[in-house]
C-alpha cells in the first residue's frame, strides 16, 4: 500500500501521523519526506529518505520499488508536489490513499478544504481521499463544522468521525525525547523497579526513569486510539 500525507497548512501532524500512525501497521513502511523546512519523522528515532518536491521522477520511482511506501509531504513543499502530479499523467493511481490531516483551528480547516479541493479537482476519486481528525478535544463534530460541513456538500473524500486521534501531552513529550509511540511500547526496561532498587542512583537517572514509567503508562490509551483509527481509515 502507498499512501501520501499531504495539506497546504502546517502543524497538522503530517509526521506525527505517518511515524506514530502508518509506519507501524503497515510492516514498518519507509517514509519518504519531501521537505526542506521542517522537522521529519526522523528526529523520532524513524528511518526517512529526505527529497525535495522537484525530485518527483526520483520519487516516483522509489514508491514503485517499494510495497509498502509512505510519502509525507510538508507544507513548504507541497505546492511544487502537486504540480508535478499533474504533469506526470496519472501518477496519482499509484498512491492508494491520500491522508489529509486536519486540527481544529478555523484557518487549518479552510487551508485543508483547499487541499482536499485540489485532490480532487486533478482527479483523484473520493473514496482515495481520507481525512484525519487530529488534537481532538472531545467531539469531532462540534470541533470540525468546516470540515464536515464540506464533506456533505461535496462529497468529494472521506470524513469518517471515527478517524480522531485525541490530543494528548505524549506526542510532544515523545518528540522531545525522538522516540515512537511503538519503539516505545516495546522498551521493556522495568522502569518502577529501577526506581525502587537504585534510591542512590543520580537525581537525573532517577527523573528519566520516573519520567519514562509515566510516559510508557500513557502510551497504552494512546495506542488503542491509534490501532481504532488504523482500521477505520482503510475501512471503506
Amino acid at each position: 500500500m502507498k499512501v501520501a500525507v499531504l495539506n497546504y497548512t502546517g502543524t497538522v501532524g503530517k509526521t506525527t501521523i505517518a511515524a506514530h500512525l502508518l509506519s507501524p501497521r503497515m510492516n514498518n513502511a519507509p517514509i519518504f519526506a519531501i521537505e526542506s523546512i521542517n522537522e521529519t519523522a526522523e528526529g523520532l528515532g524513524v528511518d526517512v529518505e529526505k527529497m525535495k518536491g522537484n525530485k518527483f521522477r526520483d520519487l516516483f520511482k522509489k514508491i514503485m520499488l517499494e510495497d509498502n511506501a509512505i510519502i509525507d509531504i510538508g507544507a513548504s513543499n507541497i505546492e511544487e508536489f502537486m504540480n508535478n502530479m499533474i504533469k506526470f499523467d496519472h501518477s496519482h493511481e499509484e498512491i492508494d490513499f491520500f491522508i489529509v490531516p486536519v486540527t481544529a483551528g478555523t484557518k487549518e480547516q479552510k487551508e485543508s478544504i483547499s487541499m482536499l479541493d485540489s485532490l480532487s479537482a486533478i482527479g483523484i476519486p473520493p473514496n482515495k481521499i481520507r481525512v484525519i481528525f487530529n488534537r481532538v478535544d472531545s467531539n469531532v463534530l462540534e470541533e470540525f463544522p468546516f470540515i464536515i460541513g464540506f464533506c456533505k456538500k461535496e462529497k468529494s473524500f472521506i470524513a469518517n468521525t471515527k478517524c480522531a486521534i485525541w490530543e494528548n501531552e505524549l506526542f510532544d513529550a515523545l518528540s522531545v525525547k525522538g522516540l515512537t509511540v511503538d519503539a516505545l511500547m516495546k522498551d521493556e526496561t522495568d522502569y518502577k523497579s529501577l526506581l525502587k532498587s537504585k534510591t542512590k542512583a543520580s537525581e537525573k537517572d532517577r527523573h528519566h526513569w520516573a519520567d519514562m514509567f509515566g510516559l510508557k503508562a500513557l502510551s497504552k490509551s494512546v495506542k488503542r486510539n491509534l490501532d481504532d483509527v488504523y482500521l477505520e481509515l482503510f475501512n471503506k
